[in-house]
C-alpha cells in the first residue's frame, strides 16, 4: 500500500490541522503536508509529490507541477472559476474536481436570517432606536406575515434544500424549479415541481424567490426584467447564489421602482470595487444602499470561517481515496460546470 500525501495550499491554522489529523487518525499510510511558508516557490517544491490537493485558486503551474495528483478538493461552494482550467487538464489526466458544501448549512441559515430581517423590517425599526424614535409603528414600516405565502425555490442543490427544511415550521407552500427531477426524491413538505422551461409559471405563482443555483452559462443573467416583474409588486427576493445570475441594473430599477417589494442580497458584481470620493467601497455600479426596502450583506453566507465541522466533508473524501474508493461526496461534472 502506497502512501497518499495531501498537500493543503494555504497557511492552516494549528486547530484545523489538529482536526484534520484526528478525523484521519485511522488512516494508514497518510501524509498530511501543512506548510508554514505557502509561497508559489515552496508549493511547487511539494506539488510533485502530492495525490491530493486542497485548497483556492491554485496557478495552473502548480497543477501542472503535481503532476501525480487525481484529487482536487475546493473547500468552498462555487468552483466557476476551475472549469476551463479542470475541462483542459481532464484531457490528458485522470482528475477529479470536488466542490465542497462544507459552508452551505450556514448560507442557508443567512438566507433565512435575511429573509426574516427584510419582511420584518429589522433594520429600519434598529435605525430608528438607535435614534431615540422609539416605536415607531406599521405606518412606517409593517412586518409581513410569512403565512400563507408561496415560497420559490430556484435551484435545488445543498443550500436551498437546508432553507426548504429550516423554512418547513412556517405555514408556507414551496415550489422548486430545477434542472432536472429523478421521481425519487424526499422532500421535508409538499412541493410543486417545476423545469427550467416552466419558469415563467413558476415566478408567477412565487411570492418570495430564493435563489441559490451555481454560476454557469445557463444561469447567468436567469433573473432579468421580465423576470423580475413576472414576481410582482408583492413578490420578495433572497439571493444567496451569484451576483451575475440576476441582471444587476435589472434588479436595482426593480426595486427602486418597486416593481418588486424587497430583496436581501448577499451576493454582488464588483469584489474589488474602488473608493469613492469618501472612501466607500459599494460592489456595484448602482446604488442600491440608498433604497429603503433592501437588506444588504457583503458575501458573508459562509460565516464562520472558523467552524471545524464544515470540514467532515473533505475529511471523508480524503479518506475515501486513501482507501482506494472512487466514489467522493460533491463531484463537480465539467460538462455541466457544477
Amino acid at each position: 500500500m502506497t502512501e497518499t500525501n495531501v498537500l493543503f495550499i494555504w497557511e492552516v491554522r494549528n486547530e484545523l490541522q489538529e482536526y484534520l489529523r484526528n478525523g484521519l487518525s485511522k488512516v494508514k499510510k497518510l501524509n498530511l503536508i501543512f506548510l508554514d511558508d505557502v509561497s508559489e516557490e515552496t508549493l511547487m517544491k511539494h506539488a510533485p509529490e502530492a495525490d491530493i490537493l486542497v485548497g483556492w485558486r491554485p496557478s495552473r503551474e502548480l497543477l501542472d507541477t503535481a503532476s501525480n495528483f487525481r484529487l482536487f478538493i475546493n473547500p468552498g461552494v462555487g468552483v466557476q472559476h476551475h472549469i476551463d482550467t479542470f475541462r483542459e487538464i481532464s484531457k490528458t489526466r485522470n482528475v477529479t474536481l470536488i466542490n465542497g458544501h462544507g459552508n452551505t448549512y450556514f448560507t442557508a441559515q443567512h438566507a433565512v436570517a435575511m429573509l426574516l430581517t427584510l419582511t420584518n423590517g429589522i433594520i429600519p425599526h434598529h435605525n430608528w432606536m438607535t435614534e431615540g424614535l422609539w416605536r415607531r409603528g406599521d405606518s412606517h414600516a409593517k412586518s409581513i406575515p410569512m403565512r400563507d405565502r408561496k415560497i420559490g425555490l430556484l435551484g435545488y442543490g445543498a443550500v436551498n434544500q437546508k432553507v426548504h427544511r429550516f423554512l418547513s415550521g412556517f405555514d408556507v407552500e414551496f415550489l422548486i424549479l430545477k434542472r432536472t427531477w429523478k421521481g425519487d426524491e424526499e422532500f421535508p413538505t409538499p412541493i410543486k415541481q417545476f423545469l427550467r422551461e416552466d419558469i415563467d409559471v413558476f415566478l408567477k405563482e412565487t411570492d418570495i424567490l430564493i435563489v441559490a443555483v451555481p454560476q454557469t452559462k445557463k444561469t447567468i443573467g436567469m433573473i432579468g426584467e421580465k423576470e423580475l416583474k413576472l414576481l410582482g409588486p408583492e413578490g420578495f427576493l433572497v439571493n444567496v447564489s451569484r451576483g451575475i445570475v440576476i441582471d444587476e441594473e435589472a434588479l436595482y430599477n426593480a426595486l427602486s421602482q418597486k416593481t418588486i417589494a424587497g430583496a436581501a442580497i448577499d451576493v454582488w458584481y464588483e469584489y474589488k470595487p474602488e473608493p469613492d470620493e469618501e472612501g466607500r467601497k459599494f460592489p456595484t455600479r448602482f446604488p442600491f444602499h440608498k433604497l429603503d426596502n433592501v437588506v444588504l450583506s457583503p458575501h458573508r453566507g459562509a460565516s464562520p470561517m472558523d467552524d471545524l465541522k464544515r470540514w467532515d466533508e473533505v475529511i471523508e473524501n480524503i479518506l475515501r481515496f486513501a482507501q482506494g474508493r472512487d466514489e467522493f461526496i460533491n463531484v463537480v461534472e465539467l460538462d455541466r460546470a457544477y
